[in-house]
């Protein structure tokens, strides 16, 4: 009897992950994972929690237990990664993390001694890179991308650069940040693990996260150590200087996360070589373009793309000399290509069709919800929003987007009040 409510704990957290947007495939290897991270009773407790930010008194009542308890338990998840907490307003709230980017990631963020990361790793490795369900769903399972690419700026510092936007800066991402802390890259982490050295030997502390998903690492067993924007730029331009490729979430304002990738190691380069033509992440607004009476055909250009998305080719008019072509439909725009060009062969331009970006993360999670049919979860979920601002925002939200995705959110509602609300504004 024991070991069936052992199991059903873990499948109930299976279950509540699943209410995200971003869930995880059931799979025996999941399972495997969770037992890893989550005691058995703090799999009970955690499949109880909202799937949105919460308050220690939301907590004690789902639990049924005191607030001294209640929090007693959420520091303890806090510590372990496996919640993170913010202050609005002065008001502690707490959230669950979704797997990626979320408490897969923390668990291999600062090296620990309370779980086996060499198992862990290795089950990291049979459910993200062998077991395909859990990775094509977070990568394709939706038109808007978890994820976004930076340009590599550098590249474009001898150009005129009042054509850049300032989300597109990684830099000005960094100097916006009110807190910024570095982790160590989950990705080159479980690969070491697994005794796959990182081709670039990229150094490990590189993942850089921002405001309240920073602090609360910082605070809560030391995921992320705190820097100052001073520092975090100096590791962005150690990280240009291996080549690596920055990625970030995929919105406008206030990024939680800007990771420095390799493509020998990053799941979600792997993922756009793995899935091509298909686009797993983001891209930039830029592509690269090669002035022909430049270039040398030295190659450098295809042995640096962190994706293989360029190739040497045979000239049309010599047998002598191959020409570097690129294929645009999985190119990033990244910029690491031009930035290593001998002969500056190599310049970036904008792409004819703007890459749109969410603009803040409510933004993005809504449009995701309405594209998986989960937008109803968002709204329901243990009374995830019941505070009129929660819910202003996902509403608010709805109202600016196109009416083919509000036709889509209404029928996923089926809300008297949000149909009202379109009605309203179509209007006015």
């Amino acid at each position: 009897m024991g070991h069936l409510t052992s199991r059903d704990a873990y499948r109930n957290l299976e279950d509540r992950i699943n209410w995200f947007t971003q869930g995880a495939a059931p799979s025996e290897t999941l399972t495997k994972i969770l037992r890893v991270l989550f005691t058995e009773k703090e799999a009970k407790w955690v499949a109880k929690l909202p799937i949105r930010p919460f308050t220690l008194k939301k907590a004690a009542r789902l639990w049924g237990t005191t607030e001294a308890k209640a929090e007693k338990l959420l520091d303890h998840l806090c510590e372990k990664g496996l919640l993170v907490d913010s202050y609005d307003r002065g008001i502690r709230k707490f959230v669950l993390p979704p797997p990626m980017i979320g408490f897969f990631e923390f668990s291999l963020m600062r090296t620990r001694g309370d779980i086996d990361q060499k198992y862990l790793s290795e089950l990291f490795y049979q459910y993200i890179n062998v077991e395909e369900d859990f990775i094509k769903e977070l990568f394709l399972g939706m038109d808007t991308k978890l994820g976004r690419v930076f340009v590599n700026e550098p590249v474009l510092m001898t150009e005129k650069t009042n054509h850049i936007l300032d989300y597109e800066r990684a830099t000005h991402i960094i100097e916006d940040a009110d807190f910024i802390g570095v982790g160590t890259c989950f990705c080159r982490h479980k690969n070491y693990h697994l005794g796959i050295p990182c081709k670039l030997n990229a150094p490990m502390e590189t993942c850089l996260t921002f405001g309240n998903v920073a602090r609360s690492l910082a605070e809560h067993g030391g995921y992320t150590r705190p820097i100052d924007k001073s520092e975090a730029l100096e590791i962005l331009e150690m990280s240009y200087g291996y080549n690596l490729v920055q990625m970030g979430e995929n919105v406008r304002e206030r990024p939680a996360f800007m990771c420095n990738c390799c493509g020998c190691c990053c799941e979600a380069l792997e993922a756009v070589r793995r899935f091509a033509p298909m686009q797993p992440i983001a891209t930039t607004n830029y592509l690269p373009k090669i002035n022909p009476d430049e270039c040398v055909s030295c190659g450098k250009c295809e042995k640096v793309c962190p994706i293989l998305a360029i190739s040497m080719q045979e000239r049309e008019a010599s047998v002598d000399k191959k020409k570097p072509v690129i294929d645009e439909s999985i190119c990033l725009g990244c910029g690491v290509c031009a930035r290593n060009c001998p002969k500056k062969a190599i310049t970036l331009q904008r792409r004819p069709v703007e890459v749109i970006t969410p603009v803040n993360s409510t933004h993005r999670f809504v449009l995701q919800a309405i594209e998986k049919g989960t937008l109803q979860n968002l709204v329901f979920d243990n009374q995830a929003f019941a505070n009129h601002r929660a819910m202003a925002a996902v509403f608010g939200t709805i109202l600016r987007l196109p009416p083919l995705k509000q036709a889509m959110a209404s029928r996923q509602f089926k809300s008297v009040y949000l149909d009202h609300l379109l009605a309203a504004q179509k209007k006015a």
